[in-house]
C-alpha cells in the first residue's frame, strides 16, 4: 500500500513539474522587438493614448464613456465596465491623486501575436511612486487589453 502511495505522490510530481516546464519554454518563445517610437503608426499611438487616456480620466470625471467594437475588441469591451474602474479609481485616487496625464516611453511589438504595446507612465498629483499603464493595439487598431501596474524600467510581456 505505501509503494502503491509513493508511486502515485511521484507521478503526480514528475507529472506538476513537466507542465511547469513547458510552460516556461513557451513563455521564453515570445518574440518582443523594441519598436523607436518613430517607426510606430500615428494611428495607433493615436488611438493607444486616446483610450488609455479615456480610461484614466473616468478615475477624475466619474463618467466612462464604453468602448465601441471600432475601438477595441469584444472582451476588452466586456472586462472594462464602469463598475470595474470605479473600484480602481477609488484606490488610485485615494494613493495618488488626480490623474494628469499619461507619457509614451516605449514601444514592443509582440511578434507571435501580431500585438503592438505601448509603456505609458502615468503622471498623477501625488508623486509617491510611478504607475505604468499598457496598451496593447492588434493589426486592426483595436485594443486588445489595458492594464496598470508599477513602473519597472524592464519590459516583461
Amino acid at each position: 500500500m505505501k509503494k502503491i502511495v509513493f508511486l502515485l505522490l511521484i507521478s503526480v510530481f514528475i507529472g506538476c513539474k513537466a507542465r511547469k516546464t513547458n510552460a516556461t519554454s513557451a513563455e521564453s518563445k515570445t518574440s518582443v522587438t523594441k519598436l523607436a517610437l518613430t517607426e510606430v503608426s500615428s494611428i495607433q499611438k493615436n488611438r493607444s493614448y486616446e483610450l488609455g487616456k479615456r480610461v484614466l480620466m473616468t478615475c477624475n470625471t466619474s463618467t466612462f464613456k464604453p468602448f465601441t467594437s471600432e475601438e477595441a475588441t469584444a472582451e476588452v469591451i466586456q472586462k472594462i465596465n464602469k463598475d470595474k474602474i470605479s473600484i480602481t479609481c477609488q484606490n488610485i485616487l485615494r494613493k495618488f491623486g488626480q490623474f494628469q496625464d499619461i507619457k509614451l516611453k516605449e514601444v514592443f511589438r509582440l511578434e507571435e501575436e501580431g500585438i503592438t504595446v505601448f509603456r505609458y507612465q502615468c503622471v498623477y498629483e501625488k508623486k509617491y511612486s510611478i504607475k505604468e499603464l499598457r496598451v496593447a493595439v492588434n493589426a486592426e487598431n483595436k485594443v486588445t487589453s489595458i492594464t496598470t501596474k508599477d513602473w519597472k524600467d524592464e519590459f516583461k510581456p
